[in-house]
């Protein structure tokens, strides 16, 4: 903010934005990888899945995306737009992590896997000078992860869902 406005090139680069959604794509899907990788071998994984679903209860698709899209876009612009761009490539991504934690043992693997995509959201940027391959990876780890936590929440009465 303190630069001027912000120009649509932090956003998107006019030639080779395809890679840019590409390489998002692919590190979006192998941070989703890692973090099954983790729920298959640590319990506390699971346990924290179980925390995030309770909290989040049910959700219709439309809102799930929307939630995923926003969430990912507004962390991407604040954590690699503002905070990198000024504090650097490491505080932004150790700064990232702490925001993504909460109470008990189980949340430690929230944190952890946090600090590992804010490294791989960070390198992207610094790699490709844009957001939009942060943004898609983000968008893309937090639909499938919600849409995951979507089988676990309990739904109310009545309620169908697609994978009922």
């Amino acid at each position: 903010m303190r630069r001027g406005p912000i120009p649509l090139s932090l956003f998107v680069a006019p030639t080779g934005w395809w890679i840019d959604l590409g390489l998002g794509a692919g590190a979006g899907l192998a941070l989703v990888g890692v973090w099954r990788l983790t729920h298959r071998f640590f319990p506390a994984a699971r346990d924290l899945e179980g925390h995030l679903a309770r909290l989040l209860g049910p959700v219709r698709p439309s809102e799930l995306v929307a939630l995923a899209l926003l969430s990912g876009f507004a962390e991407e612009l604040f954590f690699r737009g503002a905070v990198q761009s000024s504090a650097g490539f490491l505080p932004a991504s150790a700064f990232f992590a702490l925001l993504h934690t909460g109470p008990g043992k189980a949340f430690r693997f929230w944190t952890l896997f946090a600090a590992v995509a804010g490294l791989a959201l960070g390198g992207l940027m610094v790699w490709r000078g844009n957001l939009l391959a942060p943004i898609t990876a983000h968008f893309l780890v937090n639909a499938i992860n919600l849409r995951g936590l979507q089988g676990l929440s309990p739904k109310p009465e009545g309620v169908v869902t697609l994978v009922d």
